[in-house]
């Protein structure tokens, strides 16, 4: 039986989201392995799923006061969060923004991919912890090298 195709997924796969074009059965390397095995409990409490987008590839000197300014041209912002090391506080290159409604992290979504901050081309996708099941950080399998190269 042949799975029908789907430009999204449904449902997680550490073996798909590892391959360079979707279509692996098994794992190629360690790091797929440990993200198969990674337990990942999904903080359920943080705002809500549909209205948060994530951005990658920030500059390391991007402040959560420039993410906010650029992104409030899409909507009404609830809450901004650079993510940043515990231990150093240097921010990890990524950060989360939630809007008052969807309409504004669609519209962030569509149109804010690939815009320059801070002289770095962006990466904009829709949150995907609490949406997709099954889904771990790539950071848990070190997968995330993909996403970042």
């Amino acid at each position: 039986m042949v799975e029908e195709w789907s430009g999204f997924a449904i449902e997680y796969d550490p073996v798909k989201a590892g391959s360079i074009d979707g279509t692996d059965t098994e794992p190629h390397d360690r790091a797929v392995v440990r993200a198969i095995n990674a337990v990942h409990t999904v903080n359920k409490q943080a705002g809500v799923p549909e209205n948060t987008i994530f951005i990658a590839r920030l500059d390391k000197d991007t402040t959560s006061e420039t993410i906010k300014k650029v992104f409030s041209q899409f909507g009404n912002i609830k809450k901004c969060s650079l993510v940043r090391d515990i231990v150093t506080g240097f921010s990890k290159g990524y950060a989360f923004v939630e809007y008052d409604h969807e309409s504004g992290a669609s519209k962030a979504y569509r149109k804010a991919n690939k815009m320059t901050i801070d002289g770095k081309s962006i990466f904009v996708d829709f949150e995907c912890g609490r949406l997709l099941q099954g889904w771990k950080p790539r950071r848990l399998g070190k997968l995330w090298l993909l996403c970042f190269s």
